[in-house]
């Protein structure tokens, strides 16, 4: 007996049409992947099988029985749980309040609050139940997410880009886990645009496109570059590389150290690094070593730094608002699309004047006319799937909406760019998009800082790499120079010893 199975399931919204007659079966203890390009209609789906989003037409059936999953209350009484890729949490209470109100009744807060601890140990995710929401990383957040959904003892488990903020050893934790729970015979349906992980991890994968479903497949049996033409009826763009020639220094920030603002924040401690004109340099890290600090430092939106710790050029801006910033240069993309990035119930030709302010006139009008048309050029420059420069923020799925909004940034010709989690939550296609406009970007003679979590991202783009960790930023490596697992040594904050690189090397050494 299948344990799910849709049948003709389809969705119209006003500008798209999201599913279109989409068939999917999921076996008991099957890993079923998802897989398709931003915009394909995985969320939409998942959505309508978790009862948050009602189809238009189609059957699901659950166990062999026909079910009207009319709210996510009804599904988790079915044994349904939801991860979902932009989270459900409340910002002004806890963890533990926001895992307490997703369980249906039962437990008091302080069970709950202890029951979170125990879960959380067991699959390796950092989580501090007392913690209120709004102080926390996205990376963060999706762990409370991924512990909320566990704590369930779902049947079924929905998982939508669980991994894109996780380390790679967090990654390996959470799929021990997934397998565990699929030999207990939980069904997956898991979301990635990471083929890697869909191939080692998933037992079948539907692959939709516009909507459609475009093929079933082994994943087992695939390679990446398949999976690719599947999902975009072509192979990513190959990055065309070529050595970084560093110019003047831009961006120089000397022993930046700031306190935590709240008991939950992240010290920063003699912070020192430096970014010239035509290069990439990447930070990594896991989420909630003090990256969301830097990041506010950097671009003004905390102006407690001593003022000349941060230097512009051959200004001092430790202590300049975020405005005086942009109008010296310094542009910035936040971790966070929907909310910081972007107003989510305004337009994307409102949204583009958050930092592109020549259409507003001196007078203080606003020459509308200039504003959608740039909002137009956005769209058809960085291939942004939507409905036009009318449609608000919220209506795009979460990789358009980052093209919008890193394109926003990159159409200004800013002369320091500083992007936080490029290509979270991005299909390889769009990623490609991404990491291609921030390489010529930096060919053209930009300065550019990424901040990401995705060491393979930071591998292929940046020129040289740093590791923040408690606060601390590790040395300068150049990348041809770095390893993963000295990366992820130095993610611990062992970068002051010897590296297991080095250790083997000099065993080999001596065995010689």
């Amino acid at each position: 007996m299948l344990r799910l199975e849709l049948q003709d399931i389809s969705k119209q919204y006003p500008a798209v049409k999201a599913n279109d007659r989409v068939s999917l079966r999921v076996k008991p203890g099957e890993i079923h992947a998802v897989l398709g390009e931003n915009g394909a209609g995985k969320s939409t789906l998942m959505k309508m099988i978790y009862g948050a989003v009602r189809p238009d037409g189609g059957t699901i059936r659950w166990n062999g029985e026909v079910v009207n999953i009319r709210n996510p209350q009804e599904a988790r009484a079915l044994g349904i749980s939801m991860v979902f890729q932009h989270f459900s949490l409340f910002d002004a209470l806890t963890v533990a309040e926001n895992v307490w109100l997703g369980l249906d009744r039962g437990p008091s807060l302080r069970q709950v609050t202890r029951r979170i601890g125990e879960v959380a140990g067991v699959y390796g995710l950092d989580v501090d139940a007392s913690r209120p929401v709004h102080t926390l990383s996205v990376g963060e957040r999706q762990r409370v997410e991924i512990v909320r959904a566990l704590m369930t003892q779902p049947r079924l488990l929905i998982l939508d880009e669980p991994t894109s903020v996780l380390t790679p050893q967090a990654v390996e934790r959470l799929f021990v886990t997934l397998r565990q729970l699929a030999n207990e015979g939980c069904s997956i349906l898991y979301i990635s645009h990471k083929l890697d992980e869909i191939r080692s991890l998933c037992h079948h994968c539907t692959v939709l496109r516009g909507g459609r479903v475009t093929g079933e497949v082994d994943p087992t049996l695939e390679t990446n570059a398949s999976l690719s033409r599947l999902m975009i009826g072509a192979e990513p763009p190959a990055l065309r590389q070529r050595a970084a020639t560093p110019g003047r220094l831009v961006l120089d920030v000397r022993s930046l150290s700031l306190p935590r603002q709240d008991q939950f924040g992240m010290s920063l401690e003699g912070v020192s690094l430096q970014v010239r004109a035509g290069e990439i340099v990447g930070i990594a890290g896991v989420s909630g070593n003090g990256q969301q600090e830097l990041m506010a430092a950097l671009s003004g939106e905390d102006p407690r730094a001593a003022a000349d710790s941060i230097r512009l050029f051959d200004t001092s801006i430790g202590q300049r608002s975020p405005r005086e910033r942009r109008a010296a240069g310094l542009h910035f993309v936040p971790e966070e699309r929907l909310g910081r990035g972007a107003v989510p119930g305004l337009s994307l030709a409102q949204n583009t004047l958050l930092t592109r302010t020549g259409a507003v006139r001196p007078s203080g009008w606003i020459d509308t006319g200039s504003v959608t048309t740039l909002a137009r050029q956005l769209i058809q420059a960085f291939n942004v799937k939507a409905g036009g420069p009318g449609v608000p923020a919220s209506s795009l799925s979460g990789g358009n909406l980052q093209k919008f909004i890193v394109g926003r940034e990159i159409e200004a010709g800013p002369k320091l760019l500083i992007v936080s989690q490029p290509t979270w939550g991005v299909d390889v296609g769009a990623a490609a998009q991404i990491r291609a406009n921030l390489v010529a970007l930096r060919d053209n003679g930009c300065a550019v800082l990424v901040v990401s979590e995705e060491l393979d991202e930071l591998f292929e783009v940046a020129d040289r790499l740093h590791v923040i960790a408690k606060g601390r930023l590790s040395p300068a490596i150049p990348t041809r120079e770095a390893t993963r697992p000295q990366i992820g040594e130095w993610m611990s904050g062992l970068w002051d010893a010897p590296s297991t690189d080095a250790i083997t090397r000099n065993s080999l050494h001596a065995a010689t």
